[in-house]
């Protein structure tokens, strides 16, 4: 049987929460990259990422680092997550001091089936608003599969060369994975410890975080002086410790992280 009979009936209802935005991840993001503070008084794109955070306990942890159980966790056995992509489009700026508020709801469940086997991608959408007013609403993709299939993956072997006019080199060394695990309470072992993410999920090395790819393309406009109305990204290979890539674009909106191939690529609109 495949993974769709774990799902079948599966519809956990909306949930909401608040939190006070601080200052304060923002600035040791901002570290994390060796680069000056934003300005005071609102939220990059993407930086709420950031807040509304989940603490579980340690006992509710897995095997892997995640939480065994959870909200939009689906109920698949031995589960693996990524994140797959997804969209957001800015209402208006969250700012920083103020309480917001976001309320989650199951956007979707689709079982697709691939070279690795079945996959489970689970679509939650997320409406963050202040004082009443809706700031943001975001959809994001997660992908699931079940127990271990083998995969290849593929290295860069030379710097990457382009011609856009924004680029960013990056390349993560263990003290970057490590904080940018502690500001998205990510304990994903294949973030921090080689040697499960070599053995047991058979990955080449620590993987870097998906999602810093997304922010990572962001921060191109942002530092460009641009002002993000929408983006939509898909993360489609990861990128590993030490690997160098180029974050390029431009004022077309087209973004990518380019290392052995394409790894992430967004579209992005502007204000």
């Amino acid at each position: 049987m495949g993974l769709a009979q774990h799902v079948d009936g599966w519809s956990p209802a909306p949930v909401r929460a608040e939190d006070r935005l601080t200052a304060a991840p923002g600035l040791a993001f901002s570290a994390a990259l060796d680069q000056p503070a934003p300005p005071t008084g609102t939220i990059p794109p993407l930086w709420h990422w950031f807040h509304f955070l989940d603490w579980p306990p340690t006992r509710a942890l897995g095997p892997d680092g995640h939480p065994l159980t959870g909200h939009f966790l689906p109920p698949l056995p031995d589960r693996r997550r990524m994140i797959a992509g997804g969209r957001v489009s800015w209402r208006s700026p969250l700012r920083v001091g103020r309480t917001a508020t976001r309320t989650s709801t199951l956007q979707g469940v689709e079982v697709k089936t691939g070279r690795t086997g079945d996959m489970v991608f689970v679509t939650v959408r997320h409406e963050i608003s202040q004082d009443d007013n809706l700031c943001l609403v975001e959809e994001q993709d997660t992908v699931y599969r079940s127990g271990d299939k083998p995969r290849d993956f593929e290295r860069p072997e030379r710097p990457v060369h382009s011609n856009s006019p924004w680029q960013l080199r990056f390349r993560a060394d263990p003290a970057l994975l490590f904080r940018v695990s502690a500001l998205t309470a990510n304990s994903h072992r294949i973030h921090y410890d080689e040697r499960y993410a070599r053995r047991v999920e058979r990955y080449p090395g620590l993987v870097v975080h998906g999602p810093l790819l997304a922010l990572l393309m962001a921060e191109l406009p942002r530092r460009a002086g641009e002002t993000l109305s929408s983006l939509r990204y898909r993360l489609k290979k990861p990128v590993f410790l030490n690997d160098e890539v180029l974050v390029a674009g431009g004022p077309d909106g087209a973004l990518s992280v380019v290392g052995a191939g394409i790894h992430a690529e967004a579209e992005a609109r502007f204000d």
